[in-house]
């Protein structure tokens, strides 16, 4: 019987990627049985196969093969970057002087723009049967951001299973940063036919950024009490879905919720999901400031591992700065800027209870 691994090998590996050369996957298992693969391609997380039931459950979405994934937009498991999310006109000034990034989404850059950190081949320096390092390094005026840039992103598997995510980055130039990781879950399974809006969400976030038709952050740092972006106690996520205009825009959730403050050290519980059956969670750890929850409403179409995706197949948990932070300097230090000589120094832990 073929492993998971080896199906990734033949569905990832077999036919060369974006620079003409094959991905080179990485495999991480645990003492539960758990396992998670990643590519050098993207800095990529592959696959997330936890044991439910005595039988292995995939609970993140993916491509069916590498070609598929060449023509994707959904940035399914990459690490994206320079700027994670939006900027407006793909544009912002800095000290002075004004930047151009590439336009992909609509007028606006998205997720680092045409060539972001997801197409890029990242360096494997260091492996272990539970952790890899991946490294990037991105010259001055790549897609139009100031600055040589060096990343170091860590994903490691504890046997408490948590798949932990460390990042760093490095400057000469101040630059936007906002580094994250754009996996999709499903923990009812990839191929369960269950949705997003089945699931059950608790965030620890008093406030969200409402957006416009672009899906920019307006400015506003809206308070969730008393609309259907309140997820300070566990709810269905189907259950006020669409009821509101901010919403409605977006085809569903795709806002970045604030974080209170006392939940981003990194250890404390930020957010909670929970599968529609219930037997499984996954808790949400992070240093970062907010997260872009998107509840997956533009998948419709996209080739998947088990079948072409539709509306809704996943959602994403991504722990970010705020979108469009290089242009709301009233954001301070939630804006994503990096400052020569600074060190970017984050961690996100996805830890799973099954």
């Amino acid at each position: 019987m073929i492993t998971n691994f080896e199906q990734l090998e033949q569905d990832m590996a077999s036919t060369p990627s974006f620079d003409g050369q094959l991905a080179k996957l990485v495999h991480l298992t645990n003492s539960n049985g758990m396992s998670v693969s990643f590519m050098d391609i993207g800095a990529t997380w592959l696959s997330c196969s936890i044991p439910v039931n005595e039988e292995a459950r995939e609970v993140l979405l993916r491509s069916p093969n590498m070609a598929e994934h060449m023509e994707q937009n959904a940035y399914f498991g990459a690490i994206v970057g320079r700027f994670a999310n939006r900027i407006a006109k793909g544009q912002f000034e800095l000290e002075g002087k004004r930047y151009q990034l590439g336009v992909n989404n609509g007028e606006n850059s998205l997720h680092g723009g045409v060539e972001g950190f997801d197409k890029k081949r990242w360096s494997i320096v260091e492996q272990s049967a539970q952790k890899v390092v991946f490294t990037l390094h991105t010259k001055d005026g790549d897609q139009g951001y100031p600055g040589n840039l060096g990343v170091k992103v860590t994903y490691s598997l504890t046997d408490d299973n948590q798949v932990s995510i460390s990042y760093e980055a490095n400057t000469d130039k101040t630059c936007p940063v906002n580094l994250t990781n754009h996996a999709y879950f499903n923990l009812a399974g990839e191929a369960s036919g269950s949705k997003s809006l089945d699931h059950v969400l608790q965030l620890s976030s008093g406030h969200y950024l409402p957006t416009d038709q672009g899906l920019i952050p307006t400015g506003e740092i809206k308070a969730v009490k008393d609309t259907s972006f309140d997820f300070s106690h566990a709810k269905l996520i189907g259950r006020d879905f669409l009821t509101e205009s901010d919403q409605k825009m977006a085809g569903g959730y795709d806002h970045a919720f604030v974080f209170q403050p006392e939940v981003t050290d990194g250890e404390s519980v930020a957010a909670v999901l929970v599968a529609p059956a219930k037997e499984v969670v996954m808790k949400v750890k992070t240093t970062k400031p907010a997260i872009q929850f998107y509840s997956g409403n533009f998948l419709a179409g996209t080739p998947g591992k088990s079948k072409n995706y539709e509306l809704y197949d996943g959602l994403c948990l991504e722990t970010q700065y705020f979108p469009d932070g290089p242009n709301k300097p009233e954001w301070g230090a939630n804006r994503g800027l990096l400052k020569s000589g600074e060190l970017y120094q984050h961690q996100t832990v996805y830890q799973f209870e099954f």
